[in-house]
């Protein structure tokens, strides 16, 4: 609805406060339960102390049924009503000159799923399209991450899907092209499976020199247990036709990009061969909730062990083909682009690269002296994770203890309890190795978009 702040101001001679019988009916005429019943949502309201006036921020359908409301304020005072917007639809609008965006009935209104994100803490990159990551800190804790605090990349506006219309197509190569309804996709055999994600833009803010893109710290990464149907299953109840060996997967945003005069579809491929590797997950649920609309409600592709870019959200269409998949974002996009001994390379994103976290002590945080502990995630796509070391104050690296159970898919918890002796500034640097052989480099190849970045990573601290 509309939102509106409200100036009302009476004289000191008329103040209604001063009339105990006056005060109090007005006072019941702007209580919640009161306003409610004429339509109107108060969402906060304040006395400026000595200056006989008071401010209100409300919902209203329209600006007639709030003057309706407002009419006893009238007989007390002037009032003045102005048409505002939050600071969420603000930014999701370009500015407090702009108008409010118009949004279609079929995505989300970018400033409510803006708000939704701050309220829950997650730090805003861009509003329109909503783009978010968790703090660092936020990520110490249990073994997946609320769902609300859980990172959000989008390129485009959030559909809103209706899961009784909804359906999955399923087509191409096939013997039996399907169309599945969430019922149907329900009543196949489930399966849950803990699998983190991580934008392949995490880290990107600290290349340097900078390169383009969403200016991610090293937020842009969280686990859940996803629950749904093994990809592989669906697909052999489509049966499979010669020659049929990559997959399309489209979702249901859209939007313009650079270079495309027409709305571009989000569209990735996966070849069968990597769909049985990874064992593909069509998820409908997310911590044991249903998939909320911004992170792809009612149904989402999730690839253990790839970056998240594989993981397509609002999934609607899979085409099984004999080519690999030719879209923007397959194509133009989510490639590793170097320049190595004068000559141009370049390599597809896939798998994540080998990245250790430090989630405490957070960058600036005081330490007492004694006893403390130095805590952090690590994962990797290749592999589980074999060790992490941790190096305090340029020292040697000394092994951290690994926490909990050991999943490839998932983050790996570790610790290292140590003594600090003397006050000053400490510097803690963390470095992971999986079982493949891989470990953190000192500093990730730079490359044209930004990806990949997992650079070992350092916080400096005070010991007090």
């Amino acid at each position: 609805m509309p939102l509106f702040i409200v100036h009302h101001r009476h004289s000191p001679e008329a103040c209604p406060a001063r009339d105990p019988a006056q005060g109090a009916t007005l006072l019941s005429h702007l209580s919640r339960p009161s306003a409610a019943r004429h339509g109107v949502l108060i969402k906060a309201e304040a006395v400026a102390r000595g200056s006989h006036s008071l401010y209100f921020i409300a919902e209203a359908a329209d600006e007639t049924v709030l003057q309706a409301f407002l009419a006893p304020l009238r007989q007390a005072g002037e009032v003045e009503v102005t048409a505002a917007m939050t600071c969420a639809a603000m930014v999701a609008s370009g500015g407090c000159d702009r108008r409010p965006v118009d949004v279609s009935a079929g995505v989300l209104n970018p400033a409510d799923v803006c708000q939704d994100a701050t309220e829950a803490g997650l730090l805003i990159h861009s509003a329109h399209p909503l783009n978010c990551e968790t703090s660092v800190p936020d990520l110490a804790g249990g073994a997946v991450m609320p769902n609300g605090r859980f990172y959000l990349r989008n390129h485009f506006d959030i559909p809103s899907l209706d899961e009784e219309s909804y359906r999955l197509s399923i087509g191409g190569l096939v013997e039996r092209p399907l169309s599945l309804s969430m019922r149907e996709l329900h009543n196949l055999r489930a399966e849950s499976l803990v699998v983190m994600l991580e934008c392949a833009g995490n880290g990107r803010s600290l290349f340097d020199p900078a390169v383009p893109g969403e200016a991610w710290g090293l937020g842009a990464v969280s686990t859940a247990e996803w629950t749904g149907v093994h990809l592989i299953e669906v697909l052999e109840r489509a049966g499979l036709r010669p020659g049929a060996t990559e997959l399309t997967f489209r979702g249901a945003d859209s939007g313009v990009v650079n270079g495309h005069g027409a709305p571009v579809r989000f569209e990735r491929g996966l070849s069968l061969d990597q769909v049985r590797e990874t064992k593909a997950l069509l998820a409908y649920e997310m911590n044991g909730e249903p998939l909320s609309r911004p992170h792809g409600y009612p149904l989402r592709l999730i690839v253990p062990g790839w970056y998240a870019v594989a993981s397509i959200k609002w999934l609607t269409e899979i085409v099984v083909t004999d080519r690999p998949c030719g879209a923007y974002f397959q194509a133009e996009r989510y490639w590793y682009n170097w320049v190595r001994n004068g000559q141009a390379e370049r390599a597809p994103v896939k798998l994540m690269n080998v990245r250790a976290l430090i989630s405490s002590p957070d960058e600036g945080e005081e330490l007492p002296c004694g006893e403390t502990a130095i805590r952090g995630v690590a994962w990797s796509g290749a592999g589980t994770i074999c060790s992490v070391d941790v190096s305090l104050n340029g020292g040697p690296w000394r092994a951290a203890r690994l926490v909990g159970e050991r999943r490839r898919a998932a983050w790996q918890w570790w610790e290292l309890i140590t003594r600090l002796e003397h006050s000053g500034p400490l510097n803690v640097r963390a470095r992971a190795t999986d079982m493949s052989g891989r470990t953190q480099p000192e500093h990730a190849e730079w490359n044209r978009l930004g990806y990949g970045n997992n650079s070992i990573h350092s916080v400096t601290a005070q010991v007090i």
